[in-house]
């Protein structure tokens, strides 16, 4: 969703952040959604978003990352790889659903196995 004005809503963030879209109308905000804390290929995109802040930054844009994981989780995978973004929670899945980032995986079972 690019350029895309989103219905208001608040989630907790690591460091005391209160996360509102509604206090950055106006601005740029990225909001990069990611399935799971600690996970080789979250962990790989953090990096990546972490190496390009200095980027956003000068581009004017604040970023976030949001997923379905606690605060307490958050706080560890931020300290661990030393993200320079505020990570927000969205336990309840309120966002990710109204916003339509989650989709159910399709199992489809073909010779035995499940893929």
């Amino acid at each position: 969703m690019e350029n895309q004005i989103v219905a208001d809503f608040e989630l907790p963030g690591t460091g005391g952040t209160l996360f509102r879209p509604a206090d950055y109308r106006g601005q740029c905000v990225v909001l990069y959604f990611y399935p799971k804390d600690n996970t080789p290929g979250c962990t790989t995109e953090g990096q990546d978003f972490a190496a390009r802040h200095a980027e956003f930054q000068a581009a004017g844009c604040a970023l976030f990352s949001i997923s379905r994981d606690s605060l307490k989780s958050h706080e560890g995978f931020k300290a661990k790889l030393n993200l320079p973004f505020e990570l927000l929670s969205d336990v309840d899945e309120k966002v990710c659903e109204s916003l339509g980032v989650i989709k159910m995986k399709k199992h489809v079972r073909q010779e035995g196995s499940w893929h």
